[in-house]
This record gives structure tokens, C-alpha cells and sequence, in this order.
């Protein structure tokens, strides 16, 4: 039987299996649009609040574009980890919506 491990660091290929990006995409098909779309209205303002964070106190020369590149080129292996948790914990959220 395969560990939750295997399963999170499965082959992005497997056509059996998929990748948590995959297996999100495949239940936000299947899933109500309302369901999707708060969800992703959530994801929105998480995301906004964290460049507002992230821009406090900085002067007008900070370009929070460029330091999401650089930090990506330099964690690459870690931002991808974690892109892979975050599909799991959407669809997550979206599955446990299913019966409400």
C-alpha cells in the first residue's frame, strides 16, 4: 500500500494517480461553481493580505514582482513543495464542501 509521502511525491505523469495539481483541478470540474469560486475568492484575499504584508513600509522602489521571482530561482525546490500542500489543502476544502 503507498504511503501518503509516495503519494504526495508521486510522478506528475501517472495517469492513474495525477499530482495534487491534477486532482484539484479534476474536483473543482466536478464541484458546484459557487463552492469554486468562494474558495477561490479566499485564495484571492489571502493572497492579498499577504502582499500587503509583505509592502508595508517599503518605498516605492520595492517591486514585490521581482522579489517572488528571485525568491523562486532561489528556492525553486521548497516553493514547489509547497505549491503541491497547497492543492491538497484546496481541494481539501472544496471536497469537504461537497455534502454541505
Amino acid at each position: 500500500m503507498a504511503s501518503f509521502k509516495d503519494w504526495f511525491t508521486e510522478d506528475e505523469d501517472d495517469i492513474f494517480m495525477g499530482s495534487p495539481k491534477s486532482k484539484f483541478f479534476d474536483v473543482s470540474r466536478e464541484a458546484s461553481k459557487e463552492v469554486v469560486e468562494d474558495e477561490w475568492d479566499k485564495v484571492v484575499e489571502k493572497l492579498a493580505v499577504m502582499e500587503m504584508m509583505l509592502s508595508k513600509g517599503k518605498g516605492p522602489e520595492f517591486d514585490l514582482n521581482e522579489e517572488i521571482k528571485n525568491f523562486v530561482f532561489e528556492n525553486e525546490k521548497e516553493v514547489n513543495s509547497m505549491k503541491k500542500g497547497l492543492y491538497v489543502e484546496l481541494t481539501g476544502e472544496i471536497i469537504c464542501r461537497l455534502d454541505s
